[in-house]
């Protein structure tokens, strides 16, 4: 039989060339995909929904990451908990994919049932001296920080979240994520590797010709440029958004909101990216004329000028404003195609209609995703072709992907591959 990966993953990572993007084989590969998915999607810990999905005890919810199903639920204790999707008895899925309300989990086969607690409490036709006790559902490691679920299938997970802790605990705080409310869930599904969405999303190289929607609300030179491309009159101009920008943080700062940039990007497990991003035009919010899309602004904000809290993980990003959130989650299908899970976040009171206007809030991110992936597609078609060779990034706008690929590779590495 024809091999069809004659050459070992191995081979694809050594041929990387700093600087520049991945060879071929790394976004098309089926095994790499497997290879992917056991080493960031299984390893490190991944981003997969919010505390406020289930903000009632009994509400559930199933996510699946490759051949993995978890339920992320709230207990009778009104706790967090993430176990498998797997009944103890012969492996049955307990719940379906989506969101649900229940009272106990109840296998559909054979009618095993357990607590929200994961505890097995009834086991028919087992005998008499059955052991229930070790029988309860798997627990999974998982963290919530500021009110954002991570997962680590592992059981020894990276230990280095502590710093993603630190630092996005006292960020996220004032927006109260914990107890806002999900207004808006679009699943969009991109055909490209999940790899491709993530440098996708890590440049704004591409904004200005195809986002004309967020580049209402965003500041092209905050994302990088070339100064000798600039006239004098525009590198004037530069220099004195620079200028204020870097007042604007000390300001923010000063008055209790930490805002300057945080990475944690190379030479670690976990990868992340945060920083207090300006708003443009009226500075409120990410929306068609960057005014707030909620009257009612998130957790304890009192202030519509305090921007943009941009969170990046290896599999999420994230946007934070005073009068709602933007959260999406890239979980991997296949080597050529991702779903991109993308949420609306609003003040758990927030009322549709009258502190919100649904059509607003969503506009932007939901064209800007939908744009996205006819990118994302056009990089995969040219990835598979057979003219592609890995091209360089450009040392302005898109250092973020070279620091990307440059991470990849060394995780891949560790890993054994």
């Amino acid at each position: 039989m024809l091999n069809t990966f004659p050459s070992p993953i191995s081979s694809l990572l050594d041929a990387r060339i700093d600087g520049h993007s991945l060879p071929a084989g790394l976004y098309t590969r089926d095994d790499v995909f497997q290879a992917d998915l056991d080493v960031f999607f299984s390893r490190h810990w991944i981003h997969v929904g919010l505390e406020c999905d289930v903000p009632e005890a009994g509400d559930a919810v199933v996510i699946d990451i490759g051949s993995t199903s978890l339920i992320l639920l709230r207990d009778d204790e009104n706790d967090i908990r993430v176990v498998r999707n797997v009944c103890r008895h012969r492996g049955a899925r307990l719940l379906d994919a989506g969101s649900t309300v229940i009272s106990k989990l109840v296998c559909p086969y054979h009618q095993w049932t357990y607590e929200l607690s994961g505890e097995l409490s009834y086991a028919p036709h087992m005998g008499k001296n059955f052991d229930k006790s070790c029988r309860s559902l798997k627990p999974v490691n998982f963290k919530s920080i500021g009110g954002l679920i991570y997962v680590c299938l592992s059981d020894n997970p990276p230990q280095d979240i502590k710093r993603l802790e630190e630092v996005m605990e006292p960020r996220l705080a004032p927006y109260d994520i914990r107890n806002a409310k999900v207004a808006h869930q679009l699943d969009v599904i991109e055909k490209g590797n999940w790899k491709l969405t993530m440098e996708n999303n890590r440049e704004c190289y591409h904004c200005s010709a195809n986002h004309p929607e967020l580049c209402v609300s965003f500041v092209d030179l905050d994302f990088g440029y070339d100064p000798d491309s600039l006239s004098p009159e525009d590198r004037e101009e530069a220099e004195a958004h620079f200028a204020m920008y870097s007042e604007r943080t000390k300001g923010w700062e000063t008055d209790g909101f930490p805002s300057s940039t945080v990475e944690q990007v190379r030479n670690c497990e976990t990868n992340f990216r945060t920083q207090r991003l300006i708003i443009a035009g009226a500075g409120e919010s990410q929306t068609e004329d960057s005014t707030a899309a909620s009257q009612k602004l998130l957790g304890t904000m009192t202030r519509k000028d305090l921007g943009d809290t941009h969170l990046w993980g290896h599999s999420s990003w994230c946007h934070f404003m005073g009068d709602h959130a933007v959260v999406s989650i890239a979980i991997p299908l296949s080597a050529d195609t991702t779903l991109i899970r993308t949420k609306w976040l609003v003040h758990k009171d927030a009322i549709e209609g009258v502190d919100y206007d649904l059509a607003k809030l969503a506009h932007v991110w939901t064209e800007t995703t939908n744009q996205d992936a006819e990118l994302v597609a056009r990089a995969q078609a040219g990835v598979q072709d057979p003219g592609y060779e890995p091209g360089p990034y450009s040392r302005f706008t898109e250092v973020a992907l070279d620091d990307f690929a440059t991470w990849y590779i060394e995780r891949m590495r560790a890993h054994g591959y």
